[in-house]
């Protein structure tokens, strides 16, 4: 799996608390960089995303997802300084689809993250979902609005 170095050094600007934690597998004379946390980047904000468990949600359980975000320079956005909202997509979607869920967010804290937002999610049914997470700043200047948008496949229980 290739990384694009233009991403890899818009995530090591953003800061250490919003890069991409890499588990390293070992497998036939090869070593494959899997991914424990995914980050994006949308302007001035970045987003670690994780769900649990281990990014391999079961239908019917609860799974928690979590989001967090950082300005440029490495601050941490709280919760509470961001007009957030959680929107799930059963896949495939279009354009005009509405979210089968909007899980309430709310200010959690996990690892080394503080009031960072999160949702307890209990997926339907197995299949690809989009979990996507859209906010604008509190004070309104800040940082600027962002959405981002993460691919979770669902198993079965």
């Amino acid at each position: 799996m290739k990384i694009s170095l233009k991403i890899l050094l818009l995530t090591l600007a953003f800061s250490v608390v919003a890069k991409a934690e890499i588990i390293n597998h070992k497998l036939p004379n090869k070593l494959i960089p899997t991914y424990a946390h995914n980050v994006e980047v949308s302007e001035d904000v970045a987003c670690t995303f994780h769900i649990t468990p281990n990014h391999n949600p079961k239908v019917g359980k609860s799974s928690l997802a979590w989001f967090a975000l950082t300005r440029k320079g490495g601050k941490s956005i709280p919760f509470s300084q961001c007009n957030c909202q959680l929107n799930v997509y059963a896949e495939p979607r279009n354009s005009d689809s509405k979210p089968i869920m909007n899980p309430e967010l709310k200010g959690i804290n996990t690892e080394q993250y503080r009031d960072i937002p999160g949702a307890e999610i209990i997926f339907p049914k197995a299949g690809v979902y989009d979990l996507e997470i859209i906010g604008s700043a509190k004070d309104g200047t800040s940082f600027k609005p962002f959405k981002f948008n993460y691919s979770v496949t669902v198993t079965g229980g």
